[in-house]
């Protein structure tokens, strides 16, 4: 799993414009119930030179994340980003076109309230009703500043926080923001996650001569309007249109074991460079070995050997490998440095030139204890059949026929599915012998994505990330196929959904035919 999704746990808009007598000000008005989030500036309604103004405030549930973390659920700082994730909501009225919202961390508690009414703004507060508004951020504390306070000195890590920017050009876009370095400082407990504000840069927001009791003083502002962008709040009846803050991270394990080859000249280093996997199950979960994954001075390491007569179990002395200072050092070519993956699983990397006569079969010996394998431990002894890799000459695109082959029809929402992919290319014409075979070699895909989307209306739901940095739908691999998990929590119960996958060959990234349906329920 390499996608995680927290939804807000309160939003509001609030507002200093002027109610439907264009007189008195709604600055007591509650919206924190409505389905609706909404940003404006409007200049010159009023009077020639009257300002109002529209700001959103979101908030989302930072210790779940930190929880998460500790659980080891998601990565630690560094490994995983963090994304601001609201959907624009189509309206009748005018939208604005090229503008840029700020986002910044709020730096004042403030409560949600219960108003709906978002056009004549009967919803108030008045110091008497729970909920923010554009002067007060509780029930009876004012905020400092009217409009709301936050963040927005210059950030130094540990110590202020960043400011963000996201910019429009049609006006119907989405936000879609990295705000990892927020989130990353409310973890560390650094500032208190008070949800972020939302609201149109300062030099687009309405020009204000002086700040009064509704106003801040703003002579730099725009002297026009900017009318009327519109999300889906929390409360939407639209289930994948709500806010979220997603965290997307790279979880893909490439284990080389059933996709191993030798060195070769034709390949540059990195891909002559194997890394194979040593997943350690303890009655059926997977355990950490003791120590190895905290202590720095007790490695894991590996050794490679060729078989016995039999190859049926490794022989003689380890083989010499290729030297890459990283896994492989100068002195001691005889065993590779092996890492901590994550819970139960340790990983090793390492080149190996083939002999005239290439062995057929490798074994590799997992253990702690001296390098020099004097005093040793060994964890586990695994088998490899190395390939060579050949030039063919011609372009290699290939087209492949997909299975998911552990798919069920229906899925708990509270499920944590592992879904397994068996590949094999379309043209497969197996060689027929006197005693036939039943079994089909499974084709490794080295870069492979997946996507999903819900069936009654075909909207996706969670998108391939093969434009991203990110990575966070990319298949592992071991010597059995690709695969990946899903938290079934991030789909709406009591839909049918469907996965597409896609390739990446020499023709670049494809998608392939195949659907798989599957239904989500509440239990």
């Amino acid at each position: 799993m390499a996608i995680k999704k927290y939804y807000a746990t309160k939003d509001n808009t609030i507002t200093n414009a002027y109610g439907i007598d264009l007189s008195t000000r709604a600055t007591g008005s509650n919206m924190g119930a409505a389905d609706i989030l909404e940003v404006f500036s409007i200049y010159g309604s009023q009077t020639t030179s009257s300002s109002e103004l529209s700001r959103v405030l979101i908030e989302f549930p930072v210790t779940d994340v930190s929880s998460d973390r500790t659980a080891g659920t998601i990565p630690a700082s560094g490994s995983v980003n963090f994304y601001l994730r609201m959907f624009n909501a189509r309206h009748s009225e005018q939208l604005p076109e090229n503008f840029t919202f700020d986002v910044m961390a709020v730096s004042s508690s403030w409560e949600e309230g219960t108003g709906l009414d978002m056009e004549t703004y009967e919803d108030k507060t008045k110091d008497a009703i729970a909920g923010s508004n554009w002067k007060n951020r509780t029930q009876n504390t004012a905020w400092e500043l009217v409009g709301g306070d936050y963040h927005s000195s210059s950030y130094v890590s540990g110590s202020t926080m960043p400011n963000y920017t996201t910019s429009f050009v049609k006006g119907t876009e989405d936000i879609l923001l990295d705000v990892t370095e927020v989130v990353e400082e409310w973890i560390a407990g650094n500032q208190s996650n008070n949800g972020f504000g939302i609201f149109l840069t300062s030099s687009q927001e309405a020009h204000t001569t002086a700040s009064d009791g509704d106003s801040r003083a703003n002579t730099s502002g725009a002297q026009k309007s900017y009318y009327t962008k519109r999300f889906f709040s929390r409360s939407s009846e639209f289930f994948f249109k709500r806010p979220v803050l997603e965290a997307r991270w790279d979880s893909r394990e490439n284990d080389d074991r059933g996709n191993f080859y030798y060195s070769s000249s034709l390949a540059p280093a990195n891909d002559n460079l194997n890394t194979i996997y040593l997943y350690n199950y303890v009655r059926g979960q997977l355990k950490n070995i003791p120590g190895l994954h905290v202590d720095d001075n007790k490695h894991i390491y590996v050794s490679i050997y060729s078989g016995s007569a039999d190859n049926s179990a490794p022989s003689g002395d380890p083989l010499v490998l290729t030297r890459d200072t990283v896994h492989v050092s100068d002195t001691n070519k005889l065993i590779i440095t092996g890492g901590f993956v994550s819970t139960g699983i340790y990983s090793a990397s390492f080149a190996l030139t083939a002999s005239t006569e290439p062995l057929q079969k490798l074994f590799d010996v997992w253990f702690t204890g001296s390098s020099d394998h004097s005093s040793t431990t060994q964890f586990f002894t695994g088998s490899i059949t190395p390939s060579t890799l050949v030039s063919p000459g011609w372009n290699q695109y290939q087209q492949y026929v997909s299975k998911i082959t552990n798919l069920k029809p229906k899925y708990s929402k509270e499920e944590q599915a592992k879904f397994r992919v068996f590949v094999r290319p379309r043209n497969f014409s197996p060689t027929i012998y006197t005693v036939a075979s039943t079994a089909i070699d499974n084709t490794i895909i080295e870069s492979g994505s997946y996507e999903v989307i819900r069936m009654i209306d075909e909207e996706t739901v969670i998108n391939h990330s093969t434009g991203s940095s990110t990575n966070h739908t990319y298949l592992s691999y071991d010597v059995s196929g690709s695969y990946f998990d899903l938290d079934m929590s991030m789909l709406e119960p009591g839909y049918m959904y469907g996965i597409k996958l896609a390739y990446h060959t020499s023709n670049g990234w494809r998608e392939q035919e195949e659907v798989f349906k599957f239904r989500v329920e509440d239990n």
